[in-house]
């Protein structure tokens, strides 16, 4: 028995474990959960797009491409906030501001996997969806990411590529910029706000010592955050029974709608008249869930229409 504890035959070697050290970490570049979330959402688009069809190999084509544009994001993203991510307990840990990869190579895996994604987007998929991941890239990594530094407008920025990844499955199932590509945009893009303020507001003492221009970082005025939090959900409401109006969906998708966005509004007015780390965390858990249940609420009701 070796003095790790494995027979000497079966003890893993160090090349191994590096190799498997290494390729956690690229996993980790990748952000898999946000990556697969944008996902869900792209189905969610490209489903509505096909009016009842279903091409399983476009499909496949579609994710391959946005899905390694996400990964570039994600990676192009660390690579910029390297230097800031030393300073935030949420995400010193990383693979850059640890140490465990390198910038050159962190930055050639971004460019590249955002690049061969948009190519592929463009030879399999088609142009308008190439280039609304080309879009989505540079409001990403050259606007929402180095404005963080700069001022609170970067959550708005940030919002519009975060919106996308329905538009980008509605276009590449053959849809256009029509209204109904912008009812879905609406709805992801007005669902964030509250989202991302509950987020924002449980680590604003790390955005505070990275220096980062979020919101909650630059304001410790009471029932600020939350309140701008219910004006979006507020907004969102109305906005998203959109769909309905351009015949995505129907009275049952409504029905949804306005009882998702009642919870939506309720949650985020209980944040804004105690801001505490579980008025913020029911906020943050209940936009998680909203999210999911209007998808399916909205997949359900336009495969009955179609019927």
């Amino acid at each position: 028995m070796s003095s790790t504890g494995y027979p000497p035959t079966l003890a893993p070697s160090q090349s191994a474990i590096s190799q498997w050290s290494r390729t956690h970490d690229y996993l980790e570049l990748c952000k898999p959960r946000i990556t697969f979330m944008a996902l869900v959402a792209v189905t969610v688009g490209f489903a509505l797009a096909g009016e009842g069809t279903w091409n399983t190999l476009l499909w496949l084509k579609s994710l391959a491409g946005i899905g390694l544009v996400a990964i570039g994001c994600s990676a192009l993203n660390q690579w910029i906030e390297r230097h800031t991510d030393v300073y935030m307990h949420r995400t010193r840990s990383r693979p850059l501001p640890s140490g465990r990869l390198s910038a050159h190579e962190v930055f050639a895996f971004g460019l590249l996997t955002a690049g061969i994604g948009i190519v592929e987007l463009w030879l399999f998929v088609n142009p308008l969806t190439a280039g609304l991941a080309l879009f989505t890239v540079v409001m990403y990594v050259l606007v929402y990411t180095p404005l963080k530094r700069k001022t609170a407008i970067c959550t708005v920025m940030g919002a519009i590529p975060g919106a996308l990844p329905p538009v980008l499955g509605w276009t590449a199932g053959g849809g256009g910029l029509d209204q109904a590509a912008f009812s879905l945009f609406a709805l992801l893009f007005l669902w964030q706000f509250p989202h991302f303020l509950a987020i924002a507001w449980l680590h604003r003492e790390d955005y505070r010592r990275a220096n980062l221009r979020m919101l909650p970082a630059n304001s410790d005025r009471p029932i600020f955050i939350g309140s701008i939090a219910t004006i979006y959900a507020l907004v969102l409401l109305p906005v998203s029974l959109l769909p309905a109006d351009c015949a995505l969906a129907g009275r049952f998708y409504l029905v949804t709608a306005i009882l998702c966005g009642i919870g939506y509004i309720v949650f985020s007015i209980r944040f804004a008249w105690n801001e505490t780390v579980s008025s913020a965390r029911g906020l943050l858990w209940y936009s998680l869930l909203y999210l999911p249940v209007m998808f399916l609420a909205l997949l359900g009701d336009h495969v009955h229409l179609l019927q």
